[in-house]
């Protein structure tokens, strides 16, 4: 877990990675997209963090592909290499929804086109009152369906707002964000550190094995019908049922105490 293109950090139960260039506003090279997707991929297998947190340092939080390095190359290639490429914006998407954990973007700024997709990605949105946030796809002459945009947003803001969103590629504000469901918290920039940190910590503080299980539910549950969901779910609470965390949190409400989670912090 040593990045070379971001920061990695681990705080107890919580890992954070901060984009980190912020002179050009934290735009994304070939390297950032490769090591954002396996860093993801390794946090999978490291019990001991319980929450992931993607920030950025500086102004923005991730303004997408950096012009010179991912643009300027993308114009010099070839259809395969193109689709290449695409995949590989793919697979970060595909990282962070498997990614067991829960993950918290802290948008500590505007983020935009592949950025906007990052936040999305995430479990949680946490942004400063200073976090626009646009899909800019199609200013650019591209789809507005990328990296997962059109599966993932509708079912956050609704199909109507999603298609406005990506078909635009207009910048909202992040009031608005709030106000339709896009952003959970807003806050302003010199409180959004303790905001990101209350919030890691209620879910490091959670049943791991219960929040990586909603979590897959979540996904996997799209594409079923009811009754298949229902099956689903009932399976996966009884294997739940047997666990430790079941008969903790049931000590615990007996008690009138908070849980202590396998494996969570004090």
């Amino acid at each position: 877990m040593s990045p070379r293109s971001f920061r990695y950090e681990e705080d107890g139960p919580v890992a954070r990675i901060t984009l980190d260039r912020p002179e050009v506003l934290n735009a994304l090279t070939f390297e950032v997209y490769r090591e954002l997707t396996d860093t993801f991929r390794a946090l999978a297998g490291r019990k001991p963090v319980r929450v992931a947190v993607i920030t950025g340092r500086g102004r923005a939080f991730c303004t997408g592909g950096d012009v010179k390095e991912i643009i300027g190359e993308l114009l010099k290639y070839d259809r395969l290499r193109l689709e290449a490429f695409t995949r590989l914006t793919c697979d970060l998407i595909r990282a962070m929804r498997g990614l067991p954990q829960p993950i918290v973007a802290s948008l500590n700024g505007p983020a935009a086109g592949a950025g906007a997709a990052i936040a999305l990605a995430a479990d949680f949105r946490v942004a400063a009152d200073t976090a626009r946030i646009a899909f800019l796809f199609v200013k650019v002459g591209l789809s507005g369906a990328d990296m997962g945009a059109a599966h993932l947003l509708p079912r956050l803001v609704g199909l109507g707002r999603a298609t406005e969103l990506l078909m635009t590629g207009e910048f909202v504000e992040a009031a608005e964000a709030l106000r339709i469901g896009l952003y959970h918290r807003v806050a302003p920039p010199d409180r959004l550190e303790a905001e990101t940190a209350e919030l890691a910590g209620r879910l490091a503080r959670g049943p791991a094995a219960g929040l990586a299980a909603t979590k897959d539910a979540l996904d996997r549950e799209v594409p079923m019908s009811l009754e298949t969901a229902l099956d689903h779910e009932a399976a996966v609470q009884a294997a739940l049922m047997e666990g430790p965390d079941f008969r903790e949190g049931f000590a615990a409400f007996m008690a009138r105490r908070p849980p202590r989670f396998d494996g969570a912090p004090e």
